[in-house]
Order: C-alpha cells, then sequence, then structure tokens
C-alpha cells in the first residue's frame, strides 16, 4: 500500500521585467519515509527547478490515486460507503479520500466512477476540492539506490554462511 507524501517548493523566478517572483508548487510522492519523500523531491526536482527548497513535507491520507491520460488538475475526492461490522451487525460508514486528474470537477467524479465500478457496496462521492498537487511521482520498483560497497545481498550472505 502507497504511502502519500504532499511535498511543497519553494524558489524564485525571475520575471521578464528582472523582477523576482517568489513561486510555491506542491507534488505528491509515494515514499517509505520523511526522509525518503525528501529524497525523492530533490531527485525529481533537481532538473528542472534551481535553487529551490523544501518548505514542507507531510502525510497525505489517500486510500487510492487515479492517473488517467489527459487531465492537468488534480482533485480529492471524498467517497462515503457503508459498511457492516461484523461484530455486532451494525452498519458504519466508511471514508475515504482518493485522488485523480481531470480537466474539470465534473469530469473527476466521472473518472471516480468509472474506477470504483467494480466496487460490490455502492459508494457515493460527497466532495471534490481541486488541489494545488502539480504532479505525482508514484513509487517505481526500477528506482535503484546507491549501497555502500561493503553491503552485500542477503542471498550473497546466506550462501556463505551455508558454507561454514
Amino acid at each position: 500500500m502507497p504511502n502519500w507524501y504532499l511535498g511543497k517548493i519553494r524558489y524564485q523566478k525571475e520575471q521578464e521585467n528582472g523582477s523576482l517572483k517568489t513561486i510555491n508548487e506542491a507534488y505528491l510522492i509515494d515514499a517509505v519515509s520523511y526522509t525518503d519523500a525528501e529524497a525523492r523531491l530533490y531527485k525529481v526536482m533537481a532538473d528542472n527547478t534551481p535553487d529551490f527548497t523544501v518548505q514542507s513535507i507531510g502525510k497525505m491520507r489517500l486510500s487510492d490515486v487515479f492517473h488517467f491520460e489527459g487531465g492537468d488538475n488534480w482533485y480529492k475526492a471524498k467517497t462515503i460507503y457503508v459498511s457492516i461490522d461484523e461484530k455486532n451487525g451494525k452498519e458504519k460508514k466508511v471514508t475515504n479520500y482518493m485522488l485523480v486528474n481531470a480537466e474539470t470537477a465534473k469530469e473527476g467524479i466521472e473518472r471516480i466512477d468509472e474506477s470504483l465500478k467494480t466496487m460490490l457496496v455502492p459508494f457515493e462521492v460527497t466532495d471534490i476540492n481541486l488541489t494545488t498537487i502539480l504532479d505525482v511521482f508514484p513509487y517505481e520498483a526500477d528506482e535503484t539506490t546507491d549501497l555502500p560497497p561493503n553491503f552485500k545481498p542477503i542471498a550473497e550472505l546466506r550462501g556463505e554462511l551455508a558454507a561454514v
């Protein structure tokens, strides 16, 4: 299950008239910790954005992120469905927050409905709000981190221990 972090950066950009304008941007990053989120944010932003500072990194509680082709805006949707508690048999409302990219809020609701159409329980999208998120960076399995040269894979260690 992904752990989503909202990273906010700030930098200054020179305008056409020579003045400096402060730019604030927000990005969503899938990471294992705050430190990992900050490192990944620096890694993806360093190529395009000179001299930026990370203003904040906070955990964002999302049950799912839906990415579709087309749609530059990211919308945060609140969905509610009813679940039955197995212990006492009572109904309880379950609230989930999801993120979807779309051009309009109406298209965002349609995309949420399309993505959740296989759910067996009925759900309702109660809120949909435009976010300031510019881009989403999911975890990619092919990302490799440079390990120190004295680190060995566990398989090698097990082979060495078995030979002893």
